[in-house]
């Protein structure tokens, strides 16, 4: 089991920021443009388990080399049930460099982004506040 798998399940949101490179890129299932850098992507892993109800992993499908995961999850939002996926790109040091996600079906897309919208902000917030002043 990947150690993202077991921090998403086990809901250890240090454990799951330690995992990311620091030049992460976050792609969202629902904006086109992805996020770059390890504060914006690990706000919107916080942000989700905030909105993601009972997520659970039901597969892992892992590359040859290891470095290119697939973990399908199920999980509720707002009442709707989620299918989707973390598709995951590990960098020659282990970490994770590329974090797009995908879900699926529609209604539970469209209710994922109303509450990952509400969260928005809170999330700029907290990136902002990880990110070293230059």
């Amino acid at each position: 089991m990947h150690p993202f798998r077991r921090a998403v399940e086990a809901g250890d949101i240090e454990a799951l920021e330690a995992l990311f490179a620091e030049g992460a890129v976050f792609t969202s299932p629902v904006v086109f443009k992805p996020y770059e850098g390890k504060a914006i992507t690990a706000a919107f892993v916080r942000g989700a388990a905030r909105v993601l109800e009972d997520i659970h992993y039901v597969r892992e499908i892992v590359s040859a080399d290891g470095r290119d995961l697939a973990l399908v999850f199920k999980a509720m939002v707002n009442g709707l049930q989620v299918h989707g996926c973390d598709f995951l790109h590990l960098d020659e040091d282990g970490l994770i460099d590329e974090l797009t996600v995908m879900v699926r079906p529609l209604s539970a897309a469209k209710a994922l982004a109303e509450a990952m919208g509400a969260q928005f902000d809170r999330i700029q917030q907290e990136a902002a506040a990880q990110t070293p002043a230059e």
